[in-house]
């Protein structure tokens, strides 16, 4: 992953910087380089000739499968901080396998609550910190960091899953079976709470670059081999996404300011209400944090008043707000209850920045305490746990030597400032915050990745059928959520711009990102082996939905109704059913 890269550079400087033995180091990134650049043929391959050595041990005897998995090079995963078939096949009686696999999916759906947690509760907040603080437009922003925010989940998955030869196949059937999902199942659902017209060029902008990077991806599957300079066009192709939509919202707004240059509006209402590329601009994020800020203010007291640092850190911690809680239904409730410890947790090591409010979100006593927590986990976090082992001249551990470093400067910050004002620094603590984030993410999104080949070696399904289903549904369910409520509250056209716009945004930079860093790893192209008929199923499923939606759109002049949106539901669960049909054998190829 290319944080991995950053952090490595940055700690292999701290190294050099405290002693010039950091040869343990070097030696086991030596090791692992030597590993993988030993295997010139196998670099991000889906095999099918091999079939994933690990996949066989159910073909083993219950005494013998321990012993196979401790043998076997494929059952053995550098990610992740639990050897999950291990654990299944070693540490467990055969016996419990079933309560075992139950628990694995409970596991499953905690982790995809801390994605979800991290991403939308302090990843993107950061992010769009990062972006006012760049003083950035808000298309700008939409197409880059806020596209990042929404897809970090399925770009880390994706890239986690891309680093092992033997879960490619998560990947691609994640990235594939997530764009069948979103542009079927979520803009079915669009259109069946609110029917719209459409913004035309944005809605047909979007889907030709979609079908461009499917189309491009399944050149890539069928050849077989990628090589750098193709690796770096892919990935350029969101470049010529993001200057498209730049380009046609100035020549828009240039052309919408001529033709109202002699016309005086009596009232001031923005007219992206009303255009026909309202789609280009989040219009909620823009008023939201105003209504915030009013909504506030409500309950602020009249007199000012000096809390106290325990206080402030107490409150800060709280992630219920009691307003909230008295309106809200049980169902959210028990949700809350769940994600509360959780959320605790995530306070305590992540800083977060709101440009929205009128203290930025400052909080002298936490944020100090985050100078200390943050670049640890970063340390224990960061490869999964590999630095937290490692000892500077094999004496002391790097751990402790970050640790020291945090106490000093929030020793140094909270000496400097005060309660009420924040610093002018203030800003880089979106930054910390970007990168543990970050961090995390990267270590949940390995772990899933994990967790899902065991559960493919023990239920005997491909890592294609895994990631179209599991994976996709786990990354793609709080999109899903949040684009029908959004278009619930009038903004359908927002709504579908988003199941399409995040979607290119994912696949390029998932994809491309995982190519390349698999080339910076072995020195060589990068080769792919297609799992069979079950991947062209999945890329021809998603080429066809496109196209049908190329041409069905425009005929119905851009009007999205229930009808449509049916035709979506009913063409995803068709989908399905041919995939699982495909994945147990029941359609196949007729070999002659």
């Amino acid at each position: 992953m290319y944080l991995r890269v950053f952090l490595s550079l940055l700690l292999f400087s701290c190294h050099r910087g405290a002693t010039s033995g950091s040869g343990i180091l070097r030696n086991q990134a030596a090791a692992r380089s030597a590993g993988l650049s030993s295997n010139t043929t196998l670099t991000m391959t889906m095999p099918e000739s091999s079939n994933d050595e690990c996949d066989r041990v159910m073909n083993r005897s219950a005494a013998d499968r321990c012993a196979f998995v401790k043998s076997t090079p494929d059952c053995t995963m550098a990610d992740g901080f639990i050897n999950y078939l291990y654990t299944v096949f070693c540490l467990l009686p055969p016996n419990l396998t079933p309560l075992t696999i139950t628990l694995c999916i409970i596991w499953l759906l905690f982790l995809f609550v801390i994605l979800g947690l991290t991403a939308s509760k302090f990843f993107c907040p950061n992010l769009s910190a990062i972006s006012s603080t760049l003083h950035l437009s808000h298309n700008v922003a939409g197409v880059t960091f806020l596209a990042l925010g929404n897809g970090a989940p399925d770009i880390f998955s994706a890239m986690a899953a891309f680093s092992h030869p033997h879960t490619a196949g998560l990947a691609v059937g994640a990235l594939f079976g997530a764009g069948i999902f979103v542009t079927t199942v979520v803009a079915g659902n669009v259109a069946l709470v609110k029917p719209f017209t459409v913004a035309s060029r944005p809605f047909l902008r979007d889907v030709i670059f979609y079908m461009t990077a499917v189309f491009w991806t399944f050149l890539m599957l069928y050849r077989g081999t990628v090589t750098l300079g193709e690796t770096l066009g892919y990935m350029s192709l969101y470049v010529v996404y993001v200057l498209t939509v730049i380009i046609s919202t100035y020549i828009y707004n240039r052309q919408k300011y001529s033709v109202n240059t002699s016309v005086q509006s009596v009232t001031h209402i923005p007219e992206e209400f009303h255009s026909s590329d309202s789609s280009d601009d989040d219009i909620p994020c823009l008023t939201g944090g105003t209504i915030q800020q009013d909504y506030d203010s409500e309950y602020r007291p009249l007199l000012p008043y000096l809390e106290s640092t325990s206080h402030i850190l107490l409150s800060s911690l709280n992630p219920v707000d009691h307003r909230k809680w008295r309106r809200k239904s049980w169902r959210w409730r028990a949700l809350k209850v769940v994600k509360t410890p959780l959320e605790v947790l995530l306070l305590l090591c992540i800083p977060v920045v709101d440009p929205d409010k009128e203290d930025k979100n400052w909080r002298r006593p936490l944020n100090c305490l985050h100078l200390i927590t943050a670049p640890l986990v970063c340390v224990l976090a960061f490869e999964s746990g590999a630095y937290g082992e490692y000892m500077i001249q094999g004496q002391f551990p790097l751990w402790l030597l970050v640790l020291l470093l945090g106490l000093f400067l929030s020793a140094i910050v909270f000496c400097t400032t005060t309660n009420d004002c924040p610093p002018k620094y203030h800003p880089l603590f979106a930054l910390l915050g970007f990168m543990v984030s970050a961090v995390l993410i990267s270590a949940a999104a390995s772990e899933v990745v994990s967790l899902l080949h065991m559960l493919g070696v023990v239920l005997s399904l491909s890592n294609t059928v895994l990631g179209l289903t599991l994976l996709a549904w786990g990354n793609s369910i709080g999109d899903c959520f949040s684009d029908i409520t959004i278009a619930r509250q009038g903004y359908p056209r927002m709504a579908i711009s988003a199941c399409f716009g995040g979607i290119i945004f994912n696949m390029l930079l998932g994809v491309g990102l995982g190519c390349l860093l698999q080339m910076v790893k072995t020195q060589s192209d990068v080769q792919f082996e297609s799992e069979g008929l079950l991947t062209w199923v999945l890329a021809g499923s998603l080429g066809l939905s496109l196209v049908l939606s190329f041409v069905i759109v425009p005929l119905c002049h851009f009007h999205l109704g229930r009808t449509y949106g049916i035709f979506l539901l009913v063409f995803y669960a068709i989908f399905l059913v041919i995939a699982l049909l495909t994945e147990f054998g029941k359609i196949h190829t007729v070999s002659t």
